[in-house]
């Protein structure tokens, strides 16, 4: 009689191993244990962002200090890290020239609702980095994609966003749907929602043109809204074509398009955008683009830029929705020119590339040797290990990949042998400052693991 599996690994195994692996980390770091004791009760949950709940260690570590692709913590131990803030950090821990130009600006004040020359470098920089784009400034991607939605109704006076199943624009409250049965409606486990979100969003599936035009004959769509890649999720690519498709029946229906490259900013120098020549109306960019500190950025083509001013001719004076304090801060925008000019460079990202496909041919070696029933997805510097067979096609496919347990005994597994990786999925992040040995390290680590589970 067979064993029952989760991915290809008896269940009995697993358990077995999460539980050593689980007790191994407990035991390693009473520093830890100790402050979060002591510290963590002012906290909801223990936790000062309620998602840090999600990491799957039995408590978090306490972080030292961080330095190009390395975290320290308080207990002491030295960590290769490839989830890097979720992308915040893509280009290391405190990129020198960011450093440098954060201490600069330090001592010319922090905010003041003014721009400052820097703030002009920056407008021509990003320009020049990701194409011809008429650019806003915003703390959040959450905040930039909001805006973005805004100013695409505004400008169609239609109601609606189109979104992918299983999509992932930060916390944006109307793309936070999915698809039911065929039908458009809240996103299970949505904290504190009363209002009927399929009112302002329609769902399809990615790669599925065919449900992208039925949904935009209706006439109500005002954007597509979507990641070039699908993320946060068991990672999906686009078909042949995909893009090409949704650029030509956005044009034909009179909505307009907008990408998210809050993530695909991996794929290369100007994102998948530009490595793909794709052609949105609207573009937004976060995390990383001023390397740490909290920025986003979002732009609009001259053509929609006009279609808005005109409208915002008509508007009556008041709140328009957009904006927030502390946006456009002058620390934002020294950091903006100093991660645009000296650290997202052509050399880094042939770095990243680099490293990172010595990193997917390690995974893919070890899933091989091992007969898993997994598969590795690369979008340039951004690797992902899948427990299920691939590739996946759309959010349905992805959902069903994501294997929860199998997961969170991996991660705990690689963050013993020295390795973090992303807690929400089994996402991998390539550095400039990426080392060699430290993908090595990776690999091995992994292949260990592999070795137990697949005895």
């Amino acid at each position: 009689m067979s064993q029952p599996s989760v991915a290809g690994v008896q269940t009995d195994r697993l358990a077995a191993f999460a539980a050593r692996e689980a007790s191994r980390y407990a035991r390693s770091r009473p520093k830890s244990a100790k402050a979060l004791a002591e510290g963590a009760g002012a906290f909801l949950n223990g936790v000062p962002m309620h998602w840090m709940r999600d990491w799957p260690m039995p408590h978090l570590p306490l972080v030292d200090s961080a330095k190009g692709a390395r975290i320290t913590d308080i207990d002491g131990y030295g960590i290769d890290d490839f989830c890097l803030g979720d992308t915040g950090s893509m280009f290391g821990h405190s990129p020198k020239p960011v450093a440098a130009a954060i201490r600069k600006q330090a001592r010319h004040g922090l905010t003041y609702m003014l721009p400052t020359a820097a703030a002009m470098q920056a407008g021509q920089l990003l320009t020049d980095r990701f194409g011809a784009f008429r650019w806003q400034i915003a703390t959040t991607a959450t905040d930039a994609n909001r805006f973005a939605l805004r100013v695409a109704r505004a400008v169609t006076g239609r109601p609606k966003v189109l979104v992918f199943h299983g999509c992932y624009h930060g916390t944006l409250d109307d793309t936070m749907v999915e698809l039911v049965d065929g039908s458009t409606v809240n996103r299970a486990g949505l904290v504190g929602q009363v209002q009927d979100l399929s009112l302002g969003a329609v769902v399809c599936e990615f790669n599925d043109l065919a449900g992208v035009e039925a949904a935009l004959a209706k006439g109500d769509v005002a954007a597509i809204l979507t990641e070039p890649v699908m993320t946060n999720s068991c990672m999906v690519l686009p078909e042949a074509g995909f893009h090409d498709g949704l650029r030509q029946l956005s044009s034909r229906y009179g909505a307009l398009l907008i990408l998210d490259e809050t993530h695909t900013i991996s794929s290369g120098l100007g994102g998948y955008t530009r490595l793909h020549g794709l052609s949105p109306d609207m573009f937004v960019v976060g995390k990383c683009v001023a390397g740490g500190m909290p920025t986003a950025v979002w732009g609009m083509t001259d053509a929609v830029a006009t279609r808005f001013n005109d409208y915002d001719a008509r508007r009556p004076p008041g709140h328009s929705g957009m904006g927030t304090t502390l946006s456009a801060n002058p620390m934002q925008f020294a950091c903006l020119v100093a991660t645009l000019s000296e650290v997202m460079t052509k050399d880094a990202y042939a770095h990243m590339e680099k490293g990172a496909a010595r990193l997917a041919a390690g995974l893919e070696a070890s899933i091989t040797t091992h007969g898993a029933p997994w598969h590795v997805v690369r979008v340039g510097a951004r690797v992902e290990f899948i427990c299920a067979p691939g590739p996946l096609h759309n959010g349905t496919e992805a959902a069903a990949a994501h294997q929860p347990q199998v997961e969170a005994a991996l991660h705990i597994a690689l963050l013993n042998r020295g390795c973090l990786i992303a807690p929400f999925h089994n996402m991998m992040l390539v550095s400039p400052a990426t080392k060699p040995r430290q993908i090595d390290r990776l690999v091995l680590a992994f292949d260990e693991i592999l070795s137990e589970l697949f005895a």
